[in-house]
């Protein structure tokens, strides 16, 4: 088996995988979007006080021209990420472009602009909050918004220089009268100096920002990666672990990723999980589940890597169509037995039959595929150190499909008891009920104990053949001698009912093509 290995990453921003080329052209675009909006927000308010004061005039100016040419570099970049995909160097590209670009038309403009009182200070206002929510909003490394700030930075820090003297002349002969004629260099020196310590803020604050959500978006990267393996979806999560949709790194493979939280982590909780994993990899049969691959991350959380099913439980599929036909669920049990039948040739019982752990899909072409999920309860049959891992004495399963030896003497479970549970998913399917039911655990378990069972023909709305409610009753027998006594007896049987191969790769192909839409959402 293969075991993790931790790779060293640079975060998210800069990784080549197609998720996160994607993530970073639709933030890009996102950002530009938005600086175009403001942009834009702005434009038009400046377009009404011209035409309330009718200062035509002022659309001359090049103020006004510098204030398109902003909105216009930001929804430039914002139109090339919004279709089609774009390369790494594209997208870094057009992100830097729309950022300085338009930053730059707004530091210019700020030159322009002499009815405006210390304009360099509503300049940076406005181009600090663009750079620090760029920062927040689009995956950066702290050098390149370093990189990015300077851009920005120098030239504006140059513009204040060079505008003071010719802009708020207020402001220049106040300075003048106080400090005496000739000081303009000093004047020009001061606000030069105020300004790029404010730009200094901006860009401690700016990278601090890129460097902290960075380093979070790749810690959280990391975490979702498990060797080869990222982590997608959630697909569940049970007493065993939590199953993702995940895909291999190389291979493209998608796969489901089950795995132990380390807050559950307890030396009988892992060495049972590290057991469900060694015992479900020594079965081949075509309806068990495949497992690829496990491993254990540096901080102690163990995955399994196994095949991705796309359909659904028994339990759901009864809950969305409704019972099955008999000839239908002859097809499945005997499916389910022979995944049984190999686990049961090599000393292993599953303990947990139930629909939830029994997926229907369209596998490969082939419809109403079975697959035997989570043996998380196995047990080996022939002891030793495993065997303990699973108390003797201890009654593991579900309820409504727990043999009653399962409750009395769990030491004594065997083969039978998952046929008893076969037993009781096949009565599932044909009526679209449980063999028993009660208002508590301890009423459903009384009933397994002490109650005989419903005939299935009398709780289904179908007809049941005599032979297989015959063998379904059987199975259901509270003396495990009177229940068939091996999986592969049982397949067998089933195999001489009445309606046996009646269900044909046709009908379940119809079936799927009614269903499907259902059944994988």
């Amino acid at each position: 088996m293969a075991t993790h290995s931790r790779q060293p990453q640079t975060g998210p921003g800069d990784r080549s995988s197609e998720e996160a080329r994607a993530f970073l052209q639709k933030r890009v675009g996102r950002f530009a979007q938005l600086n175009a909006l403001l942009g834009g927000v702005f434009l038009v308010w400046r377009l009404v006080g011209i035409f309330a004061q009718d200062r035509h005039s002022q659309l001359q100016d090049a103020s006004f021209w510098l204030h398109v040419l902003a909105v216009v570099l930001a929804a430039g970049g914002w139109l090339a990420c919004r279709s089609g995909r774009r390369s790494l160097f594209a997208i870094h590209t057009i992100d830097a472009v729309a950022i300085i670009g338009a930053s730059n038309a707004y530091v210019v403009m700020g030159t322009h602009i002499p009815h405006v009182t210390v304009p360099h200070m509503t300049v940076l206002a406005a181009v600090s909050y663009s750079l620090l929510a760029r920062a927040i909003y689009v995956p950066s490394t702290a050098w390149r918004s370093f990189w990015i700030a300077m851009a920005v930075g120098v030239p504006y820090v140059i513009s204040v220089f060079h505008s003071y003297g010719d802009l708020s002349p207020s402001l220049l002969a106040e300075w003048q009268v106080t400090m005496g004629p000739g000081s303009l260099t000093l004047y020009r020196t001061v606000f030069t100096i105020t300004a790029a310590i404010w730009w200094g803020g901006t860009t401690v604050l700016t990278v601090g920002a890129s460097k902290v959500i960075y380093g979070l978006r790749a810690e959280v990267h990391d975490q979702k990666k498990l060797g080869q393996y990222a982590l997608e979806d959630k697909l569940g999560e049970g007493g065993m672990g939590i199953v993702y949709r995940a895909s291999h790194a190389l291979l493209q493979r998608p796969t489901a990723i089950k795995l132990l939280p380390t807050e559950r982590v307890g030396e009988m909780t892992l060495a049972r999980f590290e057991r469900e994993v060694t015992l479900t990899a020594r079965l081949a049969h075509p309806n068990t589940v495949t497992v690829f691959d496990y491993g254990r991350t540096p901080d102690g959380v163990f995955y399994y890597a196994m095949e991705l099913l796309d359909g659904a439980t028994l339990d759901v599929v009864v809950q969305k169509a409704g019972p099955m036909s008999p000839n239908r669920v002859v097809t499945i049990l005997r499916q389910i037995l022979g995944a049984l039948g190999e686990a049961h040739g090599i000393g292993l019982i599953h303990r947990d039959i139930k629909p939830a752990n029994i997926m229907l899909c369209d596998r490969g072409g082939v419809p109403d595929t079975i697959k035997v999920l989570d043996f998380g309860l196995v047990k080996q049959l022939s002891g030793g150190g495993m065997a303990s891992l699973t108390a003797a004495d201890a009654v593991t399963g579900t309820p409504q499909y727990m043999a009653p030896e399962a409750l009395t003497h769990p030491d004594r479970v065997n083969e039978r008891s998952d046929l008893y549970a076969v037993g009781a998913v096949a009565f599932l399917l044909l009526t679209g009920e449980d063999v028993f039911t009660g208002n508590t655990v301890v009423e459903i378990c009384g009933h397994h104990l002490h109650t005989e069972p419903r005939m299935p023909s009398d709780v289904a709305s179908q007809p049941i053949p005599e032979d297989l409610e015959r063998l379904v009753v059987a199975c259901l027998a509270k003396d495990q001698s009177e229940r068939p006594q091996s999986a592969n007896e049982l397949r067998s049987a089933l195999a001489d009912c009445s309606v046996a191969g009646d269900w044909s790769e046709l009908d379940a192909a119809q079936w799927w093509d009614e269903h499907r839409a259902e059944m994988t959402s």
